[in-house]
This record gives structure tokens, C-alpha cells and sequence, in this order.
């Protein structure tokens, strides 16, 4: 245990231990600045390769999530990286009982915890290439950081699924729409949004159900967490920046599935497309984050792609190879 004081923190022990995923993963919590709930913090989980090297990646979860995709990590590890994982505030890991888990008021909350993240990584640890890795919601939060930071060892990001817009009915998108959410978000932050949630997509992927992963059910749960006016405000808010256009300067890689059907029950679409995002609506909005942006459809894919099935898993892996080789490495 050491003592450590880095800018944006809470002054303090900093206590790695083993995480939940076993060693060799580890596990440090970065204390955060209270919010008017109390305690904040953010968990950096990471495994190291076997040979010193200066190449990284750190991965951010979407809603409702949180680290756990180890064979994911193994695959960078196997490429000379070592792996980190962020679970952002009132996620996962770095939930507490006191605490509205996933609320925030604002996306550049979660700035700090990226901030202290990229410092251990880039200046404790002396990593000087680093490929940011960041599914659905992560996607849209690293996105406005990256473009607020334009940090100078970021050399790329992975975009899996990132959430761009909202989905949903198109009215949902109108003006008034957009006017009535921004103002309940301002005067009832944390009144929820009805919605049915019909955990058609987490049982999809579970291993008690009908998947073949292993995970919390507390920190990623198959009726999901609430949302909540304040936070989908937030939310709102930084699809109105990527519209308007961001100028994230490194590559920029967006894979999604082919197509999205909003099953309400189990089935084969289910496990072969998006059942959560749009993936129309990533597409027409991938061009809108930088300068240089590839993006690809991967037939078959689930919403978070390193999940889905071997054949479209195999894809996956192959065009993050492909785009590494050819504009990162």
C-alpha cells in the first residue's frame, strides 16, 4: 500500500488487490471528490503482460455494466498489450450502498476518473501508445473526453457499439421531445423514465440462460438499472456534441452489427443483432467524431461485439487486427 496524491483525487492509501476476476487481474480504487451523495469512487482493473512493454489499452463498460470480458483483455494481452478496464463511478465495482447507481448529472463527471486512469497508466506506468476501448454509453463518454483531452499518447480508439443517438420512435428525437427532457431532467433529475425492460439481452448472453458468459447479475442485472430523467439529460446532451461534430485526432475504429431488432423475447435475432442500439443510427453518426473513422457493420453481432457468437466474434477480432495494423501500430 502506498500513498499518493494525483490532482482531481482524494488524498489517501491507494491498495491494489486481487480482483474478483482472479489473479493474475488486480483491482486499485480511485478515490474521487464526494458528490451530494457521499463517497466517490472509480475502480482501475488491470493484468499486465508477461514481458515489459510500453503499448496499453483501457476499456470503458456501457449502462448497466461493467468489466468482466477477460477473454476480450487476453486477446490484447496476447498482442503485446497490457490490459486496463475503468469501472466508472456508481458501476460495478465501484458501487456504493449509499449511492443511486449510475447517476450522473453530467457526462464530464466522468472525466476525472479518466483523467486519474490515463495518469497511472501513461505517467506511473510509463505506457506511451495507448488504444482506448469503450462499449455503447463508454463510447459516447470516451468520445467527448478524448475530444476535450486530445491526450498525446492516445494512439487510437475502439469504438464497440457506441451510442450516438437515441433510439427509439422517431418523435423521440423532435424538438419537443428534447425540450421535455431537458427540463424534467432540470427540475426532477431523478424521477424515472417509465420503460418496459424485458432482459431479453443480458439473459441472451448469460451462461444460467441462454449465453455462454459469466457475470454479476448485481453489477450488470437482466432488469437493468433505472434511468432517470437527470441522467438521460446528460445523456442528451452529448449526442447534441458528437452531432455537432467532434475532432477526435488518432483512428477511430466503430464496429457494430448488421442490423437491430428490438426482440422482446428470446430468440435468433436475439443472438444475432443489436437488440439495444440502432445500428443505423451509429453508422450515420460515426463519420461526425474525427478525422479519421472507420466504421463496419459485422453480420451476426450482438450489441457488445467481443460477445457474440464465434463466427462473428472471429470478425471482430479480425478488423480490430486489421485497423491496428494498417493506422495504429
Amino acid at each position: 500500500m502506498t500513498d499518493e496524491i494525483v490532482s482531481g483525487a482524494v488524498a489517501g492509501p491507494v491498495e491494489v488487490v486481487t480482483d474478483v476476476l482472479g489473479h493474475p487481474w488486480v483491482a486499485e480504487t480511485i478515490a474521487l471528490p464526494p458528490d451530494a451523495e457521499g463517497e466517490v469512487v472509480a475502480t482501475l482493473v488491470s493484468r499486465r503482460t508477461e514481458a515489459p512493454t510500453s503499448r496499453a489499452v483501457l476499456h470503458v463498460h456501457g449502462f448497466s455494466d461493467y468489466f468482466f470480458q477477460t477473454a476480450y483483455g487476453e486477446w490484447w494481452l496476447e498482442r503485446d498489450h497490457d490490459m486496463y478496464a475503468l469501472d466508472l463511478r456508481k458501476y460495478g465495482r465501484s458501487i456504493r450502498p449509499h449511492q443511486t447507481a449510475t447517476y450522473v448529472a453530467d457526462l464530464a463527471e466522468y472525466f476525472a476518473e479518466l483523467d486519474l486512469a490515463w495518469e497511472r497508466i501513461t505517467e506511473r506506468d510509463s505506457h506511451d501508445q495507448v488504444v482506448i476501448s469503450a462499449h455503447s454509453t463508454g463510447g459516447l463518454i470516451v468520445s467527448l473526453w478524448a475530444d476535450s483531452r486530445h491526450p498525446e499518447a492516445l494512439a487510437g480508439i475502439f469504438l464497440n457499439s457506441p451510442w450516438l443517438d437515441l433510439q427509439g420512435p422517431a418523435w423521440l428525437r423532435t424538438l419537443p421531445a428534447g425540450l421535455a427532457i431537458d427540463r424534467i431532467g432540470r427540475l426532477q433529475p431523478m424521477r424515472e423514465l417509465p420503460r418496459e425492460v424485458s432482459g431479453v439481452y443480458p439473459r441472451s448472453l448469460h451462461r444460467d440462460h441462454e449465453g455462454e458468459w459469466d457475470f454479476d447479475l448485481t453489477w450488470k442485472p437482466i432488469e437493468s438499472f433505472p434511468v432517470r430523467f437527470g441522467w438521460l439529460r446528460a445523456i442528451r446532451a452529448g449526442h447534441a456534441r458528437v452531432h455537432a461534430g467532434l475532432d477526435l485526432r488518432c483512428p477511430v475504429l466503430v464496429l457494430s452489427s448488421d442490423r437491430t431488432r428490438f426482440a422482446r423475447e428470446m430468440s435468433e435475432d436475439a443472438m444475432s443483432t443489436d437488440v439495444v442500439l440502432d445500428v443505423v443510427q451509429i453508422r450515420r453518426w460515426a463519420s461526425s467524431l474525427g478525422r479519421h473513422v472507420t466504421s463496419v457493420a459485422i453480420p451476426g453481432a450482438v450489441h457488445d461485439v467481443v460477445l457474440s457468437r464465434p463466427e462473428p466474434r472471429a470478425r471482430v477480432y479480425d478488423e480490430i487486427e486489421r485497423w491496428m495494423a494498417t493506422y495504429v501500430l
